[in-house]
């Protein structure tokens, strides 16, 4: 139990809890058995017998069963034979469970588990054994839910004296909070979810322990926000007429309402002498970049140096390229022909020459560059700042919390923090898991954006729209534009980087039964140059290439010398190409809905319309065809990061670097309980604030430091 499960401890099995329940009264009928499907049946044993095969070597057992709608056959092979046949006698009565499939063209079920029932008599017995409410719980091939259900019933002994049995427990929430919330005791709940005696008694119980997560949770964050709150750090304020003033002035655009207020809350953080923690969130070309620059060049007015720090090389120096043109002779700093008030913009990454590297580091050491734009190679010890301000973390989900911190750690004291992700994440999610920060959100497009149209190629049903498809490109190249083809692979080796089923849900039964590797950029590029885009400059880019090789690539494909870019979801975030309108998506069902999403954002950068085309060979009902409608019909990352949450594992969306989050979470989610949620924060806070050591609550103590052991202690303090 302990290594398949995680549990380990009592408390570790009483808040193990059911995932669901059965009635027996409403558990399947064998007249109304589903295909595939796993069930769970009453029925009694009518007949049993041995089958010996491989000249008495193998041994099957069948074992028939009717509840008087159907009958059903059951099968046990080798060493599984003796313990049915023991117990599975003609006229035993016993619950099966198991997944229904066909042999000979008869329902069956293959090594069911199987627990006997007594023999019940009077209307009364039977009536109460088939409303009983069975909890099902989490199990694995090691440990059945129903030995987990023997377990719990020793722990919380017979019937009606559960609450001696649970006396000593630790109530994490405060008597005042609890009263005041109308929620059941800890010793009451955890009876009721165990054994239910009505769906009321679950929902009770959920209420409450719904609450303890939360709660919890909120606390640990509400303490790492006071203890961040402490820290010092040198106030950034721009002097005026410096380098921002200067940066404005030649502003080809006004900014949009949504960037000035963010640009406020910044400014105002930056201007005390606590670390900013702030979390922006702006949809793909909302202007977050912008936001982030004039951040950045406003610490610098104030004597300080900023680092940008980028998931890949390609967004790196992306990003380099598109900041020195927006700052134009601002980032020529203490160069012929630099503004006065300028900087200088270096680059940094793992796969430049040591020449290069050198002057860089140099540039960085001595403060002669105020911005510095970089991989994780900023990380490196022998990266020296003279005077770190401000860290400006793109793409966050990308970055482990250790990569961060030792950025951090590069300051003279800490320095102000401003963590960008274009991945919308619900309120619900980023007060969970980004709880210790303030959040921004840019909704917004800046004037100039185009809408993008988006339409689901179905490749295998419409063959003739596939063609369609491609005859769309070649008529946005005609028109002056340039297109991406997006697939979800490199080349021969199925595990390459750019496997969107990574980033995707887990496989899907339609995907288990395709069977056919995800299309491959090398692959495609190939059969498009030979086929319907033959006369078009084609060009590949994908993470195994060379960097110079990636670069002059995208060079190319940003000055118009290529038509299509055939590509991994190496140009997922960052890439900016105002002049591509065109995207086709290949296998789009791979990927996961938030990645489609960012993808899409790669068209409609500029004053022409977008448009991308989700091709899949999914049959129209399947869930993959749902998902890729609700994509295509909504531009709106947070209702589409909603759908993505609700259809995935929140774990996945968590993500792995709040793997303490993520395991902590038992019957919150974080979706569905936003109410919950909201006032579990706000009750922390108001808790936090009053004392701050909690030493008035010493039961929430001992459930905080079991929530913060070693490792989710860590992930905090350097969150």
């Amino acid at each position: 139990m302990a290594d398949h499960l995680d549990l380990h401890t009592v408390g570790d099995l009483l808040h193990h809890y059911p995932r669901r329940y059965a009635e027996r009264g409403e558990l399947t009928r064998l007249s109304d058995l589903p295909l595939d499907e796993h069930v769970t049946v009453v029925a009694q044993v009518a007949d049993a017998w041995v089958h010996t095969f491989n000249g008495g070597r193998g041994r099957r057992l069948e074992v028939t069963i009717t509840d008087g709608s159907g009958r059903l056959q059951l099968v046990f092979f080798g060493k599984g034979v003796h313990k049915p046949r023991s117990e599975l006698q003609p006229g035993t009565r016993a619950m099966f469970a198991g997944k229904v499939s066909v042999f000979n063209r008869k329902r069956q079920l293959a090594h069911p588990e199987f627990k006997t029932l007594g023999a019940e008599s009077g209307a009364e017995a039977v009536e109460a054994f088939a409303h009983q409410l069975l909890p099902l719980y989490p199990a694995c091939k090691q440990m059945e839910s129903w030995q987990i259900q023997q377990a719990i019933d020793t722990v919380l002994g017979p019937a009606g004296h559960e609450e001696a049995a649970l006396a000593g427990l630790i109530d994490p929430l405060p008597d005042s909070l609890r009263e005041g919330r109308g929620l059941a005791t800890l010793p009451e709940a955890l009876r009721k979810i165990h054994r239910p005696a009505t769906k009321t008694d679950i929902a009770l119980a959920r209420d409450r322990l719904k609450w303890d997560e939360a709660f919890v949770l909120q606390v640990a964050l509400a303490r790492r926000r006071r203890a961040d709150a402490q820290l010092p750090a040198a106030p950034r304020k721009p002097v005026p007429d410096g380098l921002l003033t200067a940066f404005d002035a030649r502003l080809p655009f006004t900014l949009t309402e949504g960037q000035r207020r963010v640009s406020e809350e910044i400014f105002a953080d930056l201007a005390t002498d606590h670390p900013m923690h702030r979390l922006l969130q702006g949809e793909v070309g909302s202007g977050k970049t912008m936001v982030a620059l004039r951040a950045m060049l406003g610490v610098v007015d104030a004597g300080g140096q900023a680092a940008m720090l980028a998931p890949t090389e390609v967004l790196a120096q992306q990003h380099h390229r598109s900041i020195t043109e927006m700052m134009g002779e601002l980032a020529e700093g203490g160069m012929l022909g630099g503004a006065e008030q300028g900087t200088k913009v270096v680059l940094l990454t793992g796969s430049m020459g040591a020449a290069a590297r050198r002057q860089a580091l140099l540039d960085l050491v001595t403060g002669e560059a105020g911005i510095v734009i970089g991989t994780h190679a900023l990380i490196e010890d022998k990266v020296q700042f003279h005077d770190l301000g401000l860290v400006v973390v793109d793409e966050q989900h990308r970055f482990g919390v250790e990569q961060r911190d030792a950025l951090r750690s590069k300051g003279k004291q800490p320095p102000h923090l401003l963590v960008m992700t274009a991945t919308p994440i619900p309120r619900t999610v980023a007060m969970t898991v980004f709880g210790d920060l303030e959040t921004s959100v840019l909704d917004q497009l800046p004037a100039g954006r185009s809408p993008i149209a988006s339409h689901v190629v179905p490749a295998k049903d419409k063959p003739h729209f596939l063609t369609r498809a491609w005859e769309r490109v070649r008529e946005e190249v005609a028109a002056g534009h340039q297109g991406y083809v997006v697939c979800p692979r490199i080349g021969d080796d199925a595990g390459d980087e750019g496997d969107a089923s990574k980033g995707a849900a887990s496989p899907s039964p339609e995907d288990e039964a395709e069977k056919r590797p995800p299309l491959a950029v090398v692959e495609v590029a190939e059969q498009l140059t030979k086929g319907p885009l033959s006369d078009l400059r084609v060009e590949v880019l994908h993470g195994r290439m060379q960097p110079e090789a990636k670069d002059d690539v995208m060079r190319r494909f940003a000055a118009g010398e290529v038509d299509v870019l055939v590509a991994t979801t190496v140009i997922e975030v960052g890439v900016n190409v105002p002049n591509a309108t065109a995207m086709v998506i290949m296998d789009a069902d791979r990927f996961g809905v938030s990645q489609l999403h960012q993808l899409r954002g790669r068209v409609g950068r500029g004053s022409a319309a977008g448009l991308c085309l989700l091709v899949t060979d999914m049959p129209e009902a399947s869930p993959a065809r749902a998902r890729l409608g609700a994509v295509a019909a909504t531009l709106d990352g947070f209702e589409l990061s909603r759908i993505d949450l609700e259809q995935r594992r929140e774990g996945d969306v968590l993500g792995q670097a709040q793997s303490g989050v993520r395991s902590s979470l038992r019957v919150l989610a974080v979706i569905d309980d936003e109410e919950v949620i909201a006032a579990a924060r706000e009750e922390a806070a108001a808790i936090v604030a009053d004392d701050p050591e909690l030493t008035g609550y010493p039961e929430l103590r001992t459930a905080l430091d079991a929530l913060l052991d070693k490792e989710r202690e860590e992930y905090l303090d350097k969150g």
